[in-house]
């Protein structure tokens, strides 16, 4: 079991930068691949980013790729969301999430388990 929670949300303007952090609890946090989600209304929930259990790997959604960075620190049990140049079409609640990771090259893109309880991103035009 591991627990998560976000935080760096809030509301921008288009163009500029955040930050957003996750810190899990609970088991050891390096078994776990982690990625980044967001949903909106009306929208379908969309794989953001994603990272391996050691950082070696990463995969990014091709609305934000050259623009968001996710990265891990497995000494502190945190994920980060480095979102540069946000549009406004990023507007969304994002979640963080973890999957036991299958040890593949590459990050998971299913069997994300366990879940943030998700943060506010509102990019104003």
């Amino acid at each position: 079991q591991v627990q998560l929670v976000e935080s760096g949300g809030g509301l921008v303007q288009v163009g500029d930068s955040l930050r957003l952090s996750c810190t899990s609890s609970g088991r050891t946090f390096s078994i776990y691949d982690m990625a980044w989600f967001r949903r909106t209304p009306e929208k379908d929930r969309e794989l953001v980013a994603a990272i391996t259990w050691d950082g070696s790997s990463t995969r990014y959604g091709n609305s934000v790729k050259g623009r968001f960075t996710i990265s891990r620190d497995n000494g502190k049990s945190t994920v980060d969301l480095q979102m540069n140049n946000l549009l406004a079409e990023d507007t969304a609640t994002y979640y963080c999430a973890a999957a036991r990771s299958p040890r593949n090259p590459t990050p998971a893109t299913w069997g994300y388990e366990w879940w943030g309880q998700g943060t506010q991103v509102t990019v104003s035009s």
